[in-house]
């Protein structure tokens, strides 16, 4: 053979070889590439910002298991205990604003990320009726009210939302509400704990967010009459994005006083989401059971959007 063809064979198998082992670099580099993201990212399931339904409608089933939370009773202490215990766990510092009002003791339970004013507010009450005075059953009129949708349903979803929203979001309390249900009834009135916040606490959110009875299986939340029309607005439309325009309906139907009321005297912009059409209200038969977890979804996840979307200043 001759000396050229011989040289130009060396070269050419150095070649082969050169580009031979490049290849197989390069796709160690990719298979190293893909294992390393593959085992650093987490599982879509393990997202830990996603409102959990049944992790709400379990908070539900929590606080009924207390019993009745009427003012000073021990499932009010329980519950008051509990609901600390499951913010703080979420990393939210807890305090307790104790005051009186018509001589009973009030706790108004809020939760914070930082000392910052709060931008919102998002607010439900604790407490439940102790009378079932809208009962049809003869002689169960005086028995205590179990509070599931009424009561226990705002606080499941408030919870959830303490466990997920982004600590980057805007200033944003956490207010659980006492004393709320309890109108109508001799040496009482409604909504003492929401006037007592709203009278003691000098706070100028840009909006409260009241949650009230907003776990009804069959859940038809309406625009209620006195709420900021902007802020319901913002409310309803992020819903209806979402695909709740089924339970967010755009249409005005009740006027009610309710813990968003001493916000809107006070002159702060404040909307009552409420499903107010629930068959069991101030029955005996406000139990969990008519409590769906699609429905606490349909609201968690509205609000969390809601906030989450309004830009930081």
């Amino acid at each position: 053979m001759p000396e050229n063809s011989y040289r130009e064979n060396i070269q050419l198998n150095k070649r082969t070889v050169f580009i031979y082992l490049l290849f197989i670099g390069i796709l160690l580099i990719i298979i190293l590439g893909w294992y390393a993201v593959a085992f650093a990212s987490p599982p879509p399931f393990a997202d830990p910002v996603s409102f959990d339904s049944s992790r709400a409608y379990a908070d539900v089933q929590t606080q009924v298991t207390f019993g009745p939370r009427i003012p000073g009773t021990e499932g009010h202490e329980q519950i008051r205990k509990w609901i600390g215990s499951e913010l703080e766990l979420a990393g939210w510092v807890v305090e307790v604003q104790q005051t009186e009002r018509m001589n009973h003791p009030i706790y108004n339970i809020i939760a914070k990320r930082g000392a910052e004013s709060p931008q919102i507010i998002l607010g439900a009450h604790y407490d439940t009726r102790m009378f079932a005075d809208h009962d049809p059953t003869p002689g169960r009129q005086a028995e205590p009210v179990p509070g599931a949708n009424d009561g226990a349903s705002g606080v499941a979803v408030l919870l959830e939302l303490a466990r997920t929203l982004p600590e980057e979001t805007q200033p944003v309390w956490l207010v659980f509400f006492d004393a709320e249900d309890n109108g109508n009834i001799e040496g009482w009135d409604w909504i003492l704990g929401s006037r007592a916040f709203a009278e003691e606490i000098p706070i100028e959110p840009r909006a409260v967010v009241i949650v009230d009875m907003i776990g009804d299986a069959d859940l038809n939340i309406y625009l209620e009459k006195n709420s900021n029309i902007a802020i319901r607005t913002e409310i309803w439309s992020t819903a209806e994005a979402l695909g709740y325009g089924d339970k967010f309906i755009n249409e005005e139907k009740f006027s009610m006083l309710d813990d968003h009321t001493p916000f809107l005297e006070a002159g702060i912009p404040a909307v009552d989401i409420i499903d107010f059409d629930y068959p069991y209200w101030h029955t005996t038969q406000d139990t969990p059971d008519k409590v769906s977890a699609e429905s606490l979804h349909a609201v968690g996840d509205t609000l969390y959007n809601w906030i989450v979307g309004i830009p930081t200043e």
